[in-house]
C-alpha cells in the first residue's frame, strides 16, 4: 500500500520538514496540479481501491463482551479502560490466543502476581502474630 503524504512537503518548511503532523495527506485542489490530474510521475491521489484489507484492520475492545466475539489469532487495542478491566481482558486474550498490541501481557500478569503474592505474605505474617 502506497504511503499518502502531502505533496511539496519537501519544499516548504512549513508543510513539514521535520513536522510530521502537516506531511499528512490533503487533497490537491490547485488549478495546474499535477497531482489532480493524475499525471505519470505525480504522487497517486488517494483514490477508492487503497483500502486496507480486514486481516490488517485491528479491533478497539473496551469490555470483555467485545472480546468474546473477536476470533482466535486476531489482533486488537484495548481502548480507554482502567487497570481492573485491562487485566481481565488481557488473561481472556491471552486464553483464546488473542495479540494485544498496545499492551504487554505477560510484563503485567507477572507484576499483579507480584503483587498478590506481597499481600498474601502480609496476610500470613499478620495471621502468625495473633
Amino acid at each position: 500500500m502506497p504511503k499518502f503524504i502531502r505533496r511539496n512537503w519537501t519544499k516548504a518548511s512549513r508543510l513539514g520538514k521535520g513536522r510530521k503532523k502537516k506531511q499528512v495527506w490533503r487533497a490537491p485542489k490547485g488549478r495546474h496540479s499535477k497531482t489532480r490530474k493524475k499525471r505519470k510521475g505525480y504522487p497517486i491521489k488517494v483514490m477508492i481501491g487503497f483500502k486496507k484489507s480486514q486481516k490488517e484492520k485491528l479491533k478497539m475492545i473496551s469490555n470483555l463482551n467485545e472480546l468474546e466475539k473477536i476470533g482466535k489469532e486476531e489482533k486488537i487495542i484495548i481502548g480507554k479502560i482502567g487497570m481492573k478491566k485491562k487485566i481481565e481482558i488481557a488473561k481472556k486474550a491471552k486464553e483464546k490466543g488473542i495479540v494485544i498490541i498496545n499492551l504487554k501481557v505477560n510484563e503485567i500478569l507477572k507484576k499483579i502476581q507480584k503483587e498478590e503474592s506481597k499481600v498474601n505474605d502480609k496476610n500470613r505474617s499478620e495471621e502468625k502474630k495473633k
